[in-house]
């Protein structure tokens, strides 16, 4: 490749061959060109059969991934000739991970931006959240409603961002506050049963811990009481909004609109996740 471009692509002078920055350059460009033969791949097969070759979901941390399994085993007993990638995602890495053409549709985006180029929303529904810890924490046995000051004296559970760049979203967190971050929201639940910080939780996530008193609901100063869920694709130019033709797209947007699907994929069963957390307590 050096002789052919008449470039040096690599330095020689110690005993391990370096890149140059034109070296750097082609590699990283070689890289692009290899996935844009790729996508140009799949939209050949999309234009000859009307099924994309593959379909990627970005899946918030809000959503119930039991719900996206179910609907899966479903799009499945189709056989569709759609490879199908499932990717978690959370807060604004869910939106990004859309816009930044690395997945076709999101599910559980937490802010519908009306000025995002080519992308479509549609409501998924409203999550109520509770501010909760566990019946051993500090917060749980002194006077209510919790100041600011005071909840900002100990430690926060706090969901990360995927945001592959800029510094993210966060809710319910206060400026200073020590912060325990995990990657899933049933790794959230999980800290804060086991005393290791407080924070809001989904109300639908926390009821039956809250029921069986593994978890107290906490009066707050300012309390997060509802949060609005979009779901959002990508738009075609060519049909004025509508989904871009692709047979598994429109299927997943087809199951989505029904209010039943929305309020499963809001609804964040407990149940495999509660077995262990009772062993352990």
């Amino acid at each position: 490749m050096e002789e052919a471009l008449d470039v040096l692509l690599f330095t020689r002078s110690s005993r391990q061959a370096q890149l140059t920055a034109a070296g750097r350059e082609l590699l990283s460009e070689g890289s692009r060109l290899l996935m844009d033969m790729d996508s140009i791949a799949h939209r050949v097969k999309r234009v000859a059969t009307g099924w994309e070759g593959q379909l990627t979901i970005a899946v918030d941390a809000i959503i119930d991934f039991q719900v996206m399994m179910e609907m899966s085993q479903t799009f499945f007993a189709l056989n569709p000739p759609t490879r199908l990638k499932l990717r978690n995602e959370t807060l604004s890495g869910t939106l990004s991970a859309l816009s930044s053409g690395q997945a076709d549709l999101a599910v559980g985006v937490s802010y519908a931006f009306s000025n995002s180029p080519g992308l479509r929303f549609a409501p998924l529904g409203e999550v109520e959240f509770v501010f909760a810890v566990a019946p051993q924490h500090p917060l749980a046995h002194v006077a209510q409603p919790l100041s600011d000051r005071l909840i900002q004296s100990h430690r926060a559970v706090a969901v990360a961002d995927t945001v592959p760049q800029g510094m993210g979203l966060s809710f319910g967190l206060l400026a200073g506050q020590d912060v325990f971050t995990v990657p899933t929201m049933q790794a959230k639940l999980d800290a804060q049963l086991r005393g290791l910080g407080s924070g809001f939780l989904p109300l639908t996530l926390a009821k039956p811990f809250i029921d069986q008193g593994l978890l107290c609901v906490c009066e707050v100063m300012h309390p997060l009481r509802l949060a609005s869920i979009s779901y959002a694709w990508r738009e075609n130019p060519n049909t004025k909004g509508q989904p871009a033709g692709d047979k598994a797209l429109q299927w997943w947007l087809e199951q989505i609109s029904h209010s039943t699907t929305r309020k499963a994929l809001l609804r964040q069963s407990p149940q495999s996740h509660q077995l262990g957390v009772e062993s352990e307590l």
